[in-house]
């Protein structure tokens, strides 16, 4: 006669939580010079600002001001417009700036004993003329589409700058487009969100911009959308802001000048 044996095994799993630090690499902060003269259609254009900022280790909440920095901007005619800090907050300002189309201008920042330049011309863009919505868009057939046409100038080349700024609590949507195979036609910017509905409404930007900096936040944005807040980078993504006095000492982020068109639309 057989006898059949059975062995029952209780397995017992128990959970625990362990806090783990992790050790970062860390390095000296670097200065970010946020340098974006924008002269919105219909206004003067005439009140600007710049930020300085420095680099911070990744899981600090505060971004850390730059100040006690000179800031100054200087117009093709040698013009000087001084930006002067609000207090400690590391945000320049300036009230007299006079824009121009196709104006150089070039940004000096005088910070730690260090002198970083930067130069860029103010570029023009078309009107947003018509916006289209689309209620039934996407993959799912149930998400928000917006379009935002505008004519293309069809005796040069440009490039655009999108803002897409939504009346709900989401990042907004940053886009980036050249006219290369669109030269001269009607073109749109094109935004597309899930939860936008009746009643809400979009802030819609239209930058014109310098090749340079299409390229520079074309790149960006690729790298942005890459992947997860621990991966590396493939590269870092430099600027036009040179620092003169040590060059390994690079600053990031970039001055850009650009005429700016706004369009805000409620969906219907």
């Amino acid at each position: 006669m057989k006898k059949l044996i059975y062995i029952i095994l209780l397995v017992f799993t128990y959970s625990c939580e362990d806090v783990i630090d992790l050790e970062l690499p860390t390095s000296e902060p670097k200065l970010v010079i946020d340098a974006s003269i924008e002269w919105l259609k219909g206004t003067t254009g005439n009140e600007q600002s710049i930020k300085l900022s420095l680099t911070a280790p990744f899981f600090d909440i505060d971004v850390p001001p730059a100040n006690n920095a000179t800031v100054m901007v200087t117009d093709s005619n040698d013009t000087v417009y001084d930006f002067i800090e609000d207090g400690a907050t590391g945000i320049y300002m300036n009230n007299t700036f006079v824009p121009e189309i196709n104006g150089e201008y070039t940004l000096t920042v005088l910070y730690n004993g260090e002198t970083y330049i930067a130069t860029e011309t103010l570029k023009s863009v078309s009107e947003i003329t018509r916006v289209e919505q689309n209620l039934e868009g996407g993959f799912s057939g149930q998400e928000t589409e917006i379009k935002a046409f505008f004519n293309d100038p069809g005796d040069e080349e440009n490039y655009y700058f999108f803002e897409f700024i939504p009346s709900l609590p989401v990042t907004p949507t940053l886009d980036t487009f050249e006219d290369e195979f669109v030269n001269g036609n009607e073109i749109f910017g094109f935004y597309i969100e899930e939860d936008l509905d009746f009643g809400q409404s979009v802030t819609i930007r239209n930058h014109g911009v310098s090749e340079r900096f299409y390229e520079f936040m074309f790149i960006l944005l690729q790298q942005t959308e890459s992947g997860g807040p621990f991966e590396t980078q493939p590269a870092t993504v430099r600027g036009n802001c040179i620092n003169q006095t040590n060059p390994d000492n690079f600053p990031l982020g970039y001055f850009r000048l650009s005429e700016v068109d706004e369009f805000i639309y409620t969906i219907e």
